[in-house]
């Protein structure tokens, strides 16, 4: 449920803390610290409902101790495998009263924990300064250990609603919990209910998206993901504790903190996080980037306000906050709207924050090519406007995500790089004819376009929110020599080698992915280039279909170049540009410009001979048999890629291509990301260039790095797209063999 806590559950056969009795007729048949321990049975006379272990027990130096194998992980992290993650049916139905607590006082002692934590071995609990008094201080139950009243803040003239109820319930329980370490004590409730042959490990949750996406990264043989440290004394937190990534759970509830330390970002993982009955009075804005939490329990701290990057959990099903004095306007919307509804508010209010450092430009080759021909790739995946919704980014302002928003952010950033050729994926055919084409041809662009085969079928006005590939140059460039459509899944169907192959047709034929590929000459060196552009299929799971489409591409290119090496020579008179006539000179007399003339083509041997660009959204990270296939030439058959399917000659002979690629971000070993998302962050995206024709000169860098500490993905105001933007520069390596160029016999002197 969503406003209840997580139980834990045991791995058979082991023991944990002995459960508590909590029904009157056992009360005094209480257990007892184990003889074993040399400790003497602890005094009921103490005036404290709890006590916390004295500066000298093992539980007060729980990261410092050697811990046998029984006991359980949520206390210390022991790496064992009787452990199952379960949620409980209710929350908490067997509770200690305060009353019970008042009367009775206990104390146990755990046994010592599996020597796991060497890094908490500096952690006495003494970060203040000194060390921290053992005990819980005394309070009813109308006073909480930090001074609030338990009835404070709940009172409301308004019927309540379900969801406040439930944070009133719930805010009582976790008063109730007064020991150490109270989640991992009811845990070992649930022992005899694990499911025989379990190893503890948690089921990984599955992601449905309509991009690729993946899980938090967490280590698959850890038996354990949660950390209990509440009702500890605790004054601060071991910087140490912030490494444990993994961690899904984390309780400290009941302790005396009075913040929470902005490193607290690094823990994405987090599901759960208990500040309950501490001394809080803010919240970090780095508390923004916890945006898997689906419960945030703050209870009985002194919050007045909450920063706006609460706004960004959008996964968030409980925010507790029942006793504490939160503006009322805060605390209005979620006890009368809910959880969901405050943090709609606040990511929907939140001011724009400044924009980060420009990226930097890295230079790769710094050696002086004056006479050498240079040109610029831009790669952009620009985020089609019917993938951009509230559900797919839900933690991305409603207004950042509007189109009209975002494709001015898009045009403004493809003008600042001013490239010489732009290839941008997820371009929808609306957006090509009725923006981008009209808008970049006021930058000197001419465009090639191609939607997914699937707009084939639907008329024109669904057709027209069909995304693809679109490429553009510089006209005064470049002259388009040729385009050519791939159709991944029509050419596998039309292979005599996948004929009668069902995979083909069930796994293949059923994605509308393509390529676009573009020839182009220089108007005035003469030299051509072919440059592709592609997005494949995004699933993760369809590892085999992606490497398909990319060696079918990689196949049909080698024979359209093949094409190309034979194209015939560009007439001169077809390479030369309208120009306006000359302007005056300052004194008035008029001013001849001298221009310099197109050349002949160049004549090139062979398909692999003629420079060449890939590139595009491959949704595939570095080390894929997508990457691995083009920048090698070559993949075996039996790839893991490719599963156990049947793709015709792929999965009999392997695949393999012509052409010496390489990635062009290679050179500073590909960025940190080309996607960024709360669920996924890394490298999806390349520029392959052809290395015997090519020579990369410069790269646009990484994003800033501080900017990125308070952002949990893209797209936002800054960033209108979930992707980045590639630039490279390159120059054109001088031919080792004397170039053949065209004859057109004698040429009269011209001026444009």
């Amino acid at each position: 449920m969503a406003d209840g806590h997580y139980r834990f559950q045991q791995g058979a056969g082991q023991h944990y803390f002995q459960p508590y009795s909590h029904h009157t007729r056992h009360l005094q048949q209480r257990p007892q610290s184990p003889t074993s321990a040399g400790r003497n049975p602890f005094s009921a006379d103490t005036p404290s409902p709890s006590r916390s272990p004295g500066a000298q027990s093992p539980a007060y130096n729980m990261y410092n101790q050697s811990h046998t194998q029984g006991q359980h992980a949520i206390l210390n992290g022991a790496s064992h495998h009787q452990y199952r993650v379960q949620m409980a049916a209710k929350p908490f139905q067997h509770q200690t009263h305060l009353q019970h607590a008042h009367q009775h006082q206990h104390q146990q002692e755990h046994t010592a924990h599996a020597t796991h934590t060497a890094n908490y071995s500096h952690h006495q609990h003494n970060h203040s300064g000194g060390n921290l008094t053992s005990g819980a201080s005394h309070f009813t139950s109308t006073q909480i250990q930090n001074g609030t009243t338990t009835n404070a803040y709940i009172e409301s003239s308004k019927p309540v609603t379900e969801h406040w109820a439930k944070q009133i319930q719930q805010a009582q329980q976790e008063r109730e919990m007064t020991t150490a370490h109270p989640h991992a004590r009811n845990s070992s409730r649930v022992t005899k209910n694990v499911i025989a042959g379990s190893n503890g490990v948690k089921e990984p949750e599955k992601e449905e998206r309509s991009r690729i996406g993946h899980a938090v990264s967490t280590d698959d043989h850890l038996v354990w993901s949660e950390l209990d440290m509440g009702g500890s004394a605790l004054k601060t937190i071991a910087p140490t504790l912030f490494n444990y990534t993994f961690l899904t759970h984390l309780y400290l509830n009941n302790n005396r903190l009075t913040s929470v330390p902005p490193i607290i970002r690094k823990l994405k993982a987090l599901t759960v996080l208990n500040l309950s009955i501490n001394n809080i009075s803010e919240l970090p804005a780095e508390i923004g980037m916890l945006v898997n939490l689906k419960e945030l329990l703050l209870y009985d701290n002194h919050i007045e306000t909450l920063p706006f990057e609460l706004g960004n959990l959008y996964q968030l099903n409980t925010l507790g906050i029942v006793g504490n004095p939160l503006n009322e306007d805060l605390l209005s919307i979620i006890k009368e709207e809910g959880t969901s509804a405050l943090v709609k508010y606040l990511r929907e209010n939140a001011p724009v924050f400044g924009p980060p450092n420009e990226r930097d430009w890295v230079i790769v080759d710094e050696s002086e090519t004056p006479d050498a021909e240079k040109f610029t790739v831009l790669s952009y995946n620009i985020l089609c406007d019917k993938a951009a919704t509230p559900s797919q980014y839900g933690y991305t302002p409603t207004a950042a995500l509007v189109w009209e928003q975002r494709r001015e952010v898009i045009l403004k950033e493809l003008r600042s790089h001013d490239a010489d050729i732009i290839c941008l994926q997820e371009v929808d055919q609306d957006c090509y004819n009725n923006f981008l084409r009209e808008a970049l041809a006021h930058n000197d662009y001419k465009g090639v376009f191609w939607p997914r085969t699937r707009s084939r079928t639907m008329v024109e006005s669904q057709a027209r929110w069909v995304d693809g590939c679109a490429t553009f140059y510089k006209n005064s460039k470049f002259v388009l020599l040729d385009k050519q459509l791939i159709d991944f899944a029509g050419t596998a169907i039309t292979r005599p080698d996948m004929k009668g192959e069902h995979d083909v047709f069930n796994r293949i034929m059923t994605r509308d992915n393509i390529a676009v590929v573009s020839f182009f000459e220089n108007r005035l060196t003469g030299s051509r280039l072919i440059v592709s552009n592609t997005h494949t299929f995004w699933d993760e799971a369809y590892k085999d279909v992606k490497l398909v489409q990319v060696a079918i591409m990689m196949e049909q290119i080698s024979k359209i170049a093949q094409k190309y090496a034979n194209w015939p020579a560009v007439p001169e008179k077809d390479k030369v540009l309208f120009r306006y006539s000359n302007g005056d000179k300052e004194d008035g007399d008029d001013a001849e410009e001298v221009v310099r003339g197109p050349v002949p083509s160049l004549d090139y041997t062979d398909a692999p001979s003629i420079p060449m660009i890939v590139c595009g959204d491959f949704n595939s990270t570095p080390g894929s048999g997508i990457y691995n296939l083009i920048t090698q030439g070559s993949l075996e058959n039996h790839h893991q890629d490719l599963g156990e399917f049947k793709y015709g000659l792929f999965t009999r002979d392997g695949m393999k291509h012509p052409f010496a690629l390489k990635s062009s971000y290679s050179h500073i070993n590909e960025l940190q990301f080309t996607n960024y998302t709360p669920g996924f962050s890394g490298v999806l995206d390349y520029i392959f260039y052809s290395t015997n024709t090519l020579q990369v000169r410069g790269l646009l860098g990484e994003v800033d790095g501080e900017y990125l500490q308070r952002v949990p993905g893209f797209p936002n105001y800054h960033f209108p797209s979930d992707h980045l933007a590639l630039l490279s520069e390159f120059s054109v390596k001088p031919r080792k063999d004397k170039p053949t160029e065209a004859n057109f016999g004698p040429q009269k002197e011209r001026r444009s």
